[in-house]
């Protein structure tokens, strides 16, 4: 086989890359109260659309959440009132964390196991990355803690869905209104749920 016959095979196994800067889309979490409970009753929808296990989607939400839950075909249970603004902003770390390639920033990847290590395996330019394992000094800045009603300057580091500056502060992942990528910011928090909190630039 020829040079120009092995390229032209090897593109075509490579999936095509999307001009357009639209970030990656999913649906928006559909949420019901049940008296000291949360449902999400689109989970399946969601992870179907992610190529997730509703298993792992779940786990992840309840860790980011601060909270434990049940899941039973498609329907997943929480202890708690969330919004749908937190399962957004929960699901969009999830989606940062274990879907989106940090190195082309596209969602074709795969949840591979490599001695017993969960990595993060992307088709589209071969990046290959472990989503789990995280170093001492990411332990260590764990312990940093985010109280509701206190003020703290962070860097923007992303953009959520729904347009808010994401910082990242320890475990939590602050989702800041008015405030854009590569800024550095002061955040009034105004409130806290689980990994999770939402703030304004002051």
């Amino acid at each position: 086989m020829d040079y120009d016959t092995a390229l032209d095979r090897g593109l075509d196994a490579v999936p095509e890359l999307d001009a357009d800067d639209e970030r990656f889309s999913y649906p928006t979490a559909t949420v019901q109260k049940d008296g000291s409970f949360t449902r999400l009753t689109n989970l399946d929808d969601i992870a179907d659309t992610l190529s997730r296990d509703p298993e792992h989607v779940h786990s992840a939400l309840q860790r980011q959440l601060g909270t434990s839950g049940t899941l039973d075909e498609g329907r997943a249970r929480y202890s708690g009132s969330f919004s749908t603004r937190d399962f957004d902003a929960a699901l969009d770390a999830y989606v940062d964390e274990f879907v989106l390639c940090s190195e082309c920033g596209l969602p074709d990847t795969r949840l591979v196991r490599e001695n017993r290590n969960l990595m993060l395996r992307c088709d589209a330019c071969g990046a290959f990355r472990p989503v789990t394992k995280r170093s001492n000094a990411q332990q260590h800045r764990q312990r940093e803690s985010v109280e509701e009603g206190d003020t703290y300057e962070v860097e923007i580091t992303g953009t959520g869905r729904k347009g808010d500056g994401v910082a990242e502060r320890g475990k939590y992942t602050i989702f800041v209104s008015g405030a854009r990528e590569g800024e550095t910011v002061t955040a009034y928090i105004e409130s806290v749920n689980g990994d999770l909190a939402f703030a304004r630039r002051v």
